[in-house]
């Protein structure tokens, strides 16, 4: 695998819908993205993550191998 083997893809609770948020990126990149608090409804505070939450419901970032 190389070292761009990973995506990030934001996940939504009461859907299958999923949006590919990093299309190549490095396990350390990907666990970075995710840990920020910005990157799951239950913790973000940022007006594009309230929107979203309103318009989709629960959701949150997470990630794995291409």
């Amino acid at each position: 695998m190389s070292d761009k083997g990973y995506r990030v893809i934001r996940l939504y609770r009461d859907t299958d819908h999923r949006d590919i948020v990093i299309e190549r990126c490095t396990l350390e990149e990907a666990q970075a993205h995710c840990k920020d608090p910005e990157t799951s409804s239950s913790t973000a505070t940022g007006s594009a993550a309230r929107e979203r939450t309103r318009r989709m419901g629960a959701w949150f970032d997470g990630y794995d191998a291409r």
